[in-house]
C-alpha cells in the first residue's frame, strides 16, 4: 500500500472555498467531458451517512478508457468506468470509487480531506496520528508544473488578479505571508494486489491524483472572480445545471461515437474506514 498525504494551499478561506469547490467541481467536469468520455452524475441530494450523519452524496460515474495506460487497457473493457460516491460533511469529506471489472477487486482507494485555515503546518490535521514526514507532499498551485494539455494563461497564478477579492497575483514564498490562506489536507491511501503490477499501479494512480489536485485547486483560485459572493443556494443551483449539461454531453458524445453505454455490472465498494472526496 502505498500512503500519501498532499497539502494544497490556497489564497482563500475555508468558508469561502465552501462555495469555491462546488463551482469548480461542477465547471471542471463539464469542461472534461467530451468524446465519449467525462463525468456523468447519478446522484447528488442531501442524506445520512450511517457513521457520520447528515451529509450532501454524490454519486458519479467517471469514462476515462482513453486516459489509461496500455498496460492497464489490456485488462479493461473499452468502455471503462470508474463509480464515484462521495460524502461532503465539509470542511471534511469522504470519497470512495469502486470499479465494473473483476480484476480490481483487488485495488482500493481512501482518501481523506480536512479543510484548515492555515498553511499547511498542522501535522496532525487527521487528529489521530501524525502523517510520517516522508510521505507528506506539499503541492504549490503556483510552481508546481502540471501537464502542458492543462495550462491556461489565464489560470497562472503569477499572472492571476482579482478584482472581487483584490488578491493575486501570486509570489515565490506565497504560503508564508499571504493573508487569507487555508490549506486542503487529503491523506491517500491506494493499493493495488497484484503481483507484478502492485508499484506500477500504485505509483501511477498517485501521479494522476496529483494533477488532479494541482489542476483543480488552481483554478479554483484562478476563478474566483465567477463564484465569490455566491450564497450556498446559488451555487447548488449553478451545479444542478452544470451536472444536466455534463450529463447531456456524456451521453449524446457516447450516441455519435457509436459507444454503447457501459453494462451495470458488479463493483466491489471500497470499505470507508475513516472518512473524505478528489478534489
Amino acid at each position: 500500500m502505498l500512503m500519501k498525504e498532499y497539502r494544497i494551499c490556497m489564497p482563500l478561506t475555508v468558508e469561502e472555498y465552501m462555495i469555491g469547490q462546488l463551482y469548480m467541481i461542477s465547471k471542471h467536469s463539464c469542461e472534461q467531458s467530451g468524446g465519449g468520455e467525462g463525468v456523468e452524475v447519478v446522484r447528488n441530494e442531501p442524506d445520512t451517512h450511517p457513521q457520520h450523519g447528515p451529509g450532501q452524496v454524490t454519486e458519479k460515474r467517471i469514462y476515462l478508457s482513453s486516459k489509461l495506460p496500455s498496460w492497464v487497457k489490456a485488462f479493461v473493457p473499452r468502455i471503462f468506468y470508474v463509480t464515484e460516491k462521495a460524502w461532503n460533511f465539509y470542511p471534511y469529506t469522504i470519497t470512495a470509487p469502486s470499479f465494473a471489472n473483476y480484476i480490481f477487486c483487488h485495488f482500493s482507494i481512501r482518501i481523506e480531506t480536512r479543510f484548515e485555515n492555515n498553511n499547511g503546518n498542522n501535522n496532525n490535521v487527521f487528529g489521530d496520528t501524525p502523517t510520517p514526514a516522508e510521505n507528506v507532499c506539499f503541492l504549490d498551485i503556483l510552481t508546481d508544473p502540471i501537464p502542458e494539455k492543462h495550462y491556461r494563461e489565464s489560470e497562472d497564478l503569477s499572472r492571476w488578479r482579482s478584482n472581487k477579492t483584490n488578491r493575486g497575483p501570486l509570489q515565490k514564498g506565497w504560503r508564508d505571508n499571504q493573508n487569507p490562506i487555508m490549506c486542503s489536507y487529503k491523506r491517500v491511501q491506494c493499493s493495488f494486489e497484484v503481483y507484478g503490477f502492485q508499484t506500477k499501479t500504485e505509483e501511477f494512480v498517485h501521479r494522476l491524483i496529483k494533477d488532479i489536485l494541482l489542476v483543480g485547486h488552481r483554478q479554483a483560485v484562478a476563478w474566483v472572480d465567477e463564484w465569490h459572493g455566491l450564497s450556498l443556494e446559488e451555487v447548488r443551483e449553478y451545479e444542478k445545471a452544470m451536472q444536466e449539461k455534463t450529463n447531456t454531453k456524456v451521453k449524446s458524445n457516447e450516441n455519435n461515437s457509436g459507444d454503447v453505454a457501459a453494462p451495470d455490472l458488479h463493483s466491489t465498494e471500497i470499505p470507508l474506514r475513516t472518512d473524505r472526496e478528489i478534489v
